[in-house]
């Protein structure tokens, strides 16, 4: 497993934990040291013992020596970052074409070399390229295996999985491939084999359908709070159709993290390059953009119309629960827009705050909800883990200076905050 990050390590540990011997590898020496120690550099959950249990079966080894490792496996996984390109939004597919380089050398034996990377069609034909360029003699295969990992429940999605798609060339790729997930057949799952290019395309269609339906309901509950309807309901009553389906239909502040706004630009992009814009996706992007900013305006508001001066409390700062990852989190811009305001913001989140902290350099981080409400003239939910979902609510009214509450996810009843007294908003309710 080349990339011993977010889905390098998970999988690794998946397939370790299916009985394969697996060897993930990364440049970052103080990573794999830390892995060594049993020290896991990313939170999911159930992973830290997974990572233990199969070291110590000795069916997952760690190491910086890339060429080793491919020398002793029959597939190799290219995990390695595909971060959007500064400047034009491309995906940056630098350290992939370095991993096949490196591929190259130490290869021997008919290998497969598959890309679980999110990459842009037509990144497995360039791999296999490098690769016969480097090494005219090197017998193996380049697939395309792309990852539909969830943060939060990425073991769980992983060993039962909706799917597996696999893009393969030639029929020595399917067999080793199936073999590889042969210990999956038990749970029967859809192993899905088709060309290269195909896989490579199914992956940012996924994604990017998945942002259109987060956007979309967004964009509902806009509409439902000024005509006075329930977008909760409105999700309710269109996701009980089995051709829509209730997932990916919680209004909220927009989507963030590793994958959707990355992975909808880089197939914007694609698109362009050949000629056939997606101006559905292109229009997802924008639309997310605004939608961050704007529920600092809702914040805004619902203090009176300015936050100059005033402390605001926040809770929840990593992109979803269940994760510490911070990258293109909603909360990143709804603290900027208020701190552009003239808001001090004081936050809290179980995972995240160390991630946090950089990006954030003038909140004030707190020990627990709190102490992060504590004279606070509102209080903004905003990633719903499951410790905010129950707060003792009469403490709550307490500690805060104003009993103002802005429930970005919709995680209480407007009935019940307005028994006890809250100003309470929330997301596509008129209530």
């Amino acid at each position: 497993m080349v990339g011993a990050g977010y889905v390098g390590l998970v999988s690794g540990v998946c397939f370790a934990d299916f009985g394969h011997s697996v060897i993930c590898t990364d440049k970052d020496a103080a990573k794999i040291a830390a892995l060594e120690d049993g020290r896991i550099p990313i939170y999911e959950p159930g992973l830290d013992d997974l990572v233990v249990a199969n070291r110590r079966q000795g069916r997952l080894l760690f190491t910086t020596d890339l060429a080793e490792a491919v020398r002793q496996s029959e597939a190799v996984f290219i995990a390695v970052g595909t971060p959007s390109r500064r400047g034009d939004g491309h995906a940056d597919l630098s350290y992939v074409y370095g991993a096949a380089v490196e591929i190259a050398a130490a290869i021997e034996g008919f290998t497969v070399v598959a890309t679980k990377s999110t990459v842009p069609v037509g990144t497995g034909d360039e791999i296999e390229r490098i690769i016969r360029e480097h090494r005219p003699d090197a017998d193996f295969s380049v697939a395309s295996n792309p990852e539909f990992l969830r943060e939060g429940s990425a073991i769980g999605d992983f060993k039962h999985p909706d799917r597996i798609v696999v893009g393969i060339e030639d029929h020595r790729a399917r067999e080793l491939m199936a073999e590889v997930y042969r210990p999956l057949n038990l749970n029967q799952p859809p192993l899905f084999f088709t060309d290269r290019r195909t896989s490579e395309l199914i992956k940012y269609a996924a994604n990017a359908f998945l942002a259109t339906k987060i956007t979309f309901i967004n964009e509902i509950a806009d509409l439902c709070e000024q005509v006075g309807a329930n977008v909760q309901e409105v999700a309710r009553g269109i996701g009980s159709d089995n051709r829509i389906g209730p997932k990916f239909l919680h209004a909220g502040p927009g989507y963030g993290g590793s994958c959707f706004p990355k992975d909808t630009m880089a197939l914007v992009k694609t698109a362009q390059d050949h000629g056939a814009p997606v101006r559905i996706v292109e229009t997802v992007i924008a639309v997310n953009d605004q939608r961050k900013r704007a529920m600092a305006r809702k914040v805004i508001a619902a203090c009176g119309g300015s936050v100059r001066g005033k402390r605001i409390a926040l809770l929840g700062l990593a992109f979803k629960p269940n994760t510490d990852d911070m990258r293109d989190a909603p909360s990143i811009s709804i603290v900027t827009a208020l701190e552009d305001a003239g808001a001090r913001v004081y936050a809290y989140d179980p995972e995240s705050m160390e991630q946090a902290r950089p990006l954030m350099p003038n909140v004030v981080f707190c020990e627990d909800a709190y102490s992060c409400t504590e004279d606070a003239e509102a209080l903004v939910i905003c990633t719903e883990w499951d410790a905010f979902r129950a707060l003792d609510l009469d403490r709550i009214k307490r500690t805060l200076a104003a009993p103002v509450i802005v429930d970005l996810r919709n995680i209480y009843r407007p009935e019940d905050m307005a028994r006890r007294g809250f100003t309470y908003v929330g997301v596509g309710r008129s209530a």
